[in-house]
């Protein structure tokens, strides 16, 4: 899919000039990828390199263009089940256009605030479209904090495997994020470092170096997230053996009550206590109601005998 936009007075307008100065391309199809190797020279290499989510950020300088190969948050779906991924984004920097490949459709251009006024040409575009990606990365970390919080209250009350599953996935994300972040510090440094060859001006540089701050403070955001995050699965990890714990202490306090009463039934349960009953009487005047009392004095016997184990468990703090 192909996008084409201009700047006018300082706006981003979109267009159906197909020779505008800036073209968005997502996911492009065969047609699209040869137009833009053939008749626009980008390197099948880095334009490979801009689809491949696994790709490091970096830039490259071509005879007729600058590459820049960024990472970005990739648009987040109910089918990724908690699961927040990243992508790449190639800009191709050119004297007289700006070229911009993604591999899926994500808002770059949101005509808000960071691209109401642009004063500073393509180059300036090019460093607020980084900047848009450092913007998206801070929103989802906050989403991805606000699910944990969700998460925690919801593993208060019930233990349920498909929560850890989803912390384990939140926590699997941040870690994700914390490397694009990285890669995207190392790629805001040498953009400034080849500054003059690029071409910035001093205004640029200075967007630049808010873009930098801005990036940094996102990193060590994440970073905070993901120990605050990594902590909470510990410790919620460490709840769950605890509780595993007390419950098998309580079974095993069960089992060690009710096995003197086991032994006791299993003696007298086999018509021995009708036996031992009958050999205190005459067998002439035992009558029902008689065999009624004697097992329910049997049955009391029992529950005093489970008592008096509790109370010996109690009582030497077993």
């Amino acid at each position: 899919m192909r996008a084409n936009y201009d700047i006018i007075e300082g706006r981003l307008v979109p267009t159906e000039n197909e020779n505008s100065k800036i073209q968005v391309f997502v996911d492009p199809d065969e047609t699209e990828r040869m137009y833009l190797i053939g008749e626009l020279n980008l390197d099948e290499h880095t334009l490979a390199s801009a689809l491949d989510p696994d790709e490091l950020s970096r830039v490259e300088f071509e005879p007729c263009h600058v590459a820049v190969i960024s990472k970005r948050p990739k648009y987040y779906s109910a089918e990724d089940n908690f699961l927040f991924r990243v992508s790449s984004m190639g800009l191709y920097l050119f004297q007289d256009h700006l070229i911009a490949v993604l591999s899926d459709d994500i808002t770059i251009f949101d005509h808000g605030k960071d691209m109401s006024t642009i004063v500073g040409g393509l180059p300036e575009l090019m460093i607020r479209l980084l900047a848009r990606s450092v913007s998206q990365f801070l929103s989802h970390i906050r989403t991805i904090s606000m699910l944990v919080n969700e998460l925690e209250d919801k593993l208060k009350t019930t233990v349920n495997n498909k929560h850890l599953l989803h912390m384990f996935k939140l926590n699997q994300s941040m870690t994700y994020y914390m490397s694009a972040l990285s890669a995207n510090n190392a790629l805001i440094d040498r953009l400034r470092g080849y500054s003059a060859k690029i071409g910035f001006t001093a205004e640029h540089n200075e967007l630049l170096e808010d873009l930098s701050v801005d990036s940094a403070q996102c990193y060590k955001q994440a970073e905070i997230y993901s120990v605050i995050l990594g902590g909470l699965m510990d410790a919620r990890t460490g709840v769950i053996n605890n509780n595993l714990n007390l419950m098998m202490k309580h079974l095993t306090i069960l089992s060690v009550i009710f096995l003197p009463l086991n032994v006791i039934a299993s003696v007298f349960g086999m018509s021995e206590y009708t036996r031992f009953v009958e050999g205190f009487y005459d067998p002439a005047e035992i009558s029902h109601m008689f065999f009624c009392v004697s097992y329910l004095l049997f049955g009391v016997g029992l529950v005093v005998v489970s008592f008096l184990t509790y109370w010996l468990l109690k009582r030497f703090d077993l």
